[in-house]
């Protein structure tokens, strides 16, 4: 009996399932109980900047995992599947936030130090920016949702 196949599929999805599983946990229950339970939102912003840059890394990891077996498992006719680019879609965005907007938003913190970023003058454009990341990530969580549940339902990945 084979099981290169089987073990294969169980791969993407253990795979798929950590990537969606961390956007989901890390950005909607990690980082607001951070700023429920700190007293210091200045800290609870550090610490969840450090949380989003590992996950960032990961998430690269993972979907680059994913994007290989995807081309690798079909060739060619994957660049004709929506899970190949959603898969692509969802890795630009982490590009995006982890090697654009998470240096530009831990510059601005830096050069305001030792205030606390909300108590600057950059505070507006920090605002903006981090709206900016808090919308891609929600849209970036919701992509993740529509390939997980694409690959579970038995949609050819």
């Amino acid at each position: 009996m084979n099981l290169t196949r089987p073990l294969a599929n169980a791969s993407f999805q253990i795979t798929l399932t950590a990537w969606v599983g961390s956007l989901w946990s890390i950005g909607y229950l990690v980082v607001p109980t951070l700023f429920y339970t700190l007293p210091d939102r200045m800290l609870a912003g550090e610490i969840a900047g450090h949380i989003f840059h590992v996950s960032g890394w990961a998430g690269l990891f993972l979907g680059g995992y994913l994007l290989c077996f995807l081309v690798i498992r079909q060739g060619r006719a994957s660049v004709k599947t929506l899970s190949l680019w959603l898969t692509v879609l969802i890795l630009l965005l982490t590009a995006v936030s982890l090697f654009g907007i998470q240096p530009l938003m831990a510059d601005m913190k830096v050069s305001v130090q030792p205030l606390d970023i909300m108590a600057s003058p950059l505070r507006e454009r920090f605002a903006a920016w981090h709206g900016i990341a808090s919308s891609l990530y929600l849209l970036q969580s919701f992509l993740a949702l529509g390939l997980l549940l694409r690959a579970s339902f038995g949609r050819p990945v």
